[in-house]
Order: C-alpha cells, then structure tokens, then sequence
C-alpha cells in the first residue's frame, strides 16, 4: 500500500498500487476502502464522530455477514436487520443509522469515479454492489420519532428534582466530604440548562465568558445572555451559534453564586470551562448522566426522564406562560416552528384552563346574543 498524489479523496489509487501484490488482498482492500470512505467524507466536512460511527457500523456488518463488499447481497442486510431489530431490540431510529451508514458506503465503492469496481474486477473478479435499497430499509415518514416514552417534566416533578440536587450538597457537605464541590457544579449545571432551554453538550461546552449582559434587560446584570457556541450543526457544517436570552430573575442567582463563591473554590484559574472537571477542562457526559440517572431514581421518577427533559419543559413552560412561539424558536434554535412544537409537552392543567377560559367565553357570548334577541 502507498498514498499517491490525486484530486479525489477516497479514490483506490490513491491507496492502492496497481500491479503491486498483496499478503491479504481480502483484508487489505476492504482496510483501504473504508479509509478511502473516511477522507471522501472528511473532504465533505462531517465530523469525525460521523466518520468512525459509520466505519464501525461497516466493520460490524462485515463481521456479522463474514463476508467482503464485494461479496455482499441484499439478504445479508435482511437478515442483519431483522437480527438487530428482533434480538437486539434496537430502536426504528438506530436501526435506520446502521443501515444508512452501510448504504452510504455501498454508494461509494460502487461509484465508477473511485475505481474501487474496477479494482475489485482486476482482483477477485468481481464487484461491489448496492445492497441497501427502498424496499429493504425503513423510510423516515415521521418529522419526530422519538422514543414515545420521553417526555417534559412536570412543574412538580422539576422542582422536586432540584431540590433534591441542592439537598445532596448539604447532606454531602455536612460529612465534611469534598464530594460537595462536584455536586453543586452538576445541580448548577442543571438549573442552567434549564434556565436557558440548553442541550446536553451546548451546556457542557460552555465556557465562563459565555455569559454576558444585555442592554435591553439590565435587570439581569452580567448574566442576561447565553452564548451557545456549540449548538446542534448540521452534516458537514461547523456547530451552529445561538444567543439565549436570560428570562427569569432566578437565573441571575444562580450564577452569579456559581462563579462568584463556589466556581474559584475548583482552582480553575486558567480553565475557561464554565464546569471544570476535577481532573480534566470540563465535565464529561458520562458524569452528567449517571449524576442525572442517580437523583432520577433517588425520586422514583420514570425512565422518560432525561437530560433532554430540561429542554422539553423549557419550551412547555415558556408556551404555557404566554411567550410568543417565535420568541421561543429563536431561544432554543430550531430552525421550524414545526420542530418547537414537537417540544411543546402542555400540561393537563393548562389545557383544562384553556378550555375552560374558551367555553365560558361561548356562554358568555351566547347570552349576550340572547339578551340582544329578547331586547
């Protein structure tokens, strides 16, 4: 194997010699093509998360079949699927990924421009071929097809939650652990995700120059914006930008003893993360979800809680308060209003007043009518 010169990324020429004998030819083609697959997609500007979940997806589907691309048929991936629907008890939204990420490279090696069909030609005498198609994959017809049993908080449950975040402080601190530090960084952190309509890695990736002021809500002082710089991106695009703007009074508290009293207490000088970690320059994922996972069950609360709640009962909150739609579209940064509303979790109670509020205001009109009639 050699790296020639050559204008597109992924090409077998690039990693392959012609002529040149191989110890494993099987082996060693199909390595070449799925690096030729990863710098066709780089070049696309995906990110490398995408890139290696993809690979792996491949690999594991080569392994399950034992066999090369050019060895593949759509009965493989009949029989691959059903397995990882009927025994793994995959998710309809997983199981599309996988098979995307095996169509997508099908796509590539069977595109004449990167010659890996005519390489396979010149040595095993065959090709690769389009094995994922129409009539063997699901379709996505839904605009939102998340777990049903995912859901927004209740106003009960939310300040249960929270409570229950700053009573682990006191109980962790009145044992005169150090735990205490940790535990309040992670009930801040959650408040302010919520506070803000945040995802899990917009709040995360947060640094303390991420907050601002904002001249049209002097009331919140130097905490009236959020600047997300790591939002949600789009395939092949860097992650997209967003300023949130601070809406309740709260908030300011919040962060404001955060960075003020309990944040210094870290030794983060120099660390521009907003949550340092204890050993790294912010807390991971894995830290923020057992922390959640723990205070959840500590409650009893249902597995359709998550992270992502916060975000959910964001947006019901704002709606069920009479905030303009728009204005909550541009807080959390969905890009359609379609999207938001997907978001928007209103509780029982509030349906009930507004169709109280609505019925009443028939009657009320109807005998107004009927007042006028018998005048």
């Amino acid at each position: 194997m050699a790296f020639l010169g050559g204008s597109v990324p992924g090409a077998a020429r690039l990693h392959l010699v012609d002529g040149v004998s191989l110890l494993r030819p099987e082996e060693q083609v199909f390595e070449a093509m799925l690096t030729g697959f990863a710098n066709q997609q780089l070049a696309r500007n995906l990110a490398r998360t995408t890139v290696e979940g993809r690979e792996n997806t491949v690999k594991a589907f080569a392994a399950y079949v034992n066999a090369f691309p050019w060895q593949w048929t759509p009965a493989m991936v009949d029989e691959w699927l059903g397995d990882l629907r009927s025994l793994r008890d995959l998710k309809r939204s997983t199981i599309r990924s996988y098979s995307e990420a095996v169509r997508v490279f099908c796509h590539f090696v069977t595109d004449p421009l990167y010659k890996w069909p005519a390489t396979c030609e010149g040595r095993f005498g065959t090709h690769p071929i389009q094995v994922v198609h129409e009539w063997n994959t699901a379709t996505h017809v839904q605009e939102g097809e998340s777990d049903p049993a995912k859901r927004a908080f209740t106003k009960a449950e939310l300040q249960a939650f929270f409570t229950h975040c700053d009573d682990e402080v006191a109980r962790i601190r009145s044992f005169g652990r150090k735990g205490w530090l940790p535990a309040f960084r992670d009930a801040t952190l959650f408040k302010t995700a919520y506070a803000f309509g945040l995802r899990r890695n917009e709040t995360r990736m947060l640094d303390a120059a991420d907050f601002g002021t904002n001249p049209h809500g002097p009331e919140f002082g130097s905490f009236g914006r959020c600047q997300v710089r790591f939002g949600k991106a789009k395939k092949g695009s860097p992650p997209k930008r967003r300023g949130v703007l601070t809406v309740w009074g709260w908030t300011v508290e919040v962060l404001d003893e955060w960075f003020t009293e309990i944040r210094p207490l870290f030794g983060a000088d120099g660390n521009p993360a907003a949550w340092p970690s204890e050993r790294g320059l912010r807390i991971g994922c894995q830290r923020l979800n057992s922390r959640f996972v723990a205070y959840r069950q500590a409650l009893g609360l249902d597995d359709g809680l998550d992270f992502h709640s916060l975000r959910r009962f964001y947006v019901t909150h704002l709606i069920e308060d009479g905030w303009d739609p728009r204005f909550v579209q541009e807080q959390v940064g969905h890009e359609h209003a379609s999207t938001t509303a997907l978001y928007t979790c209103v509780s029982s109670d509030f349906r009930t007043r507004t169709l109280r509020r609505r019925l009443d205001a028939t009657v009320v009109a109807a005998l107004r009518s009927q007042k006028g009639e018998q005048a």
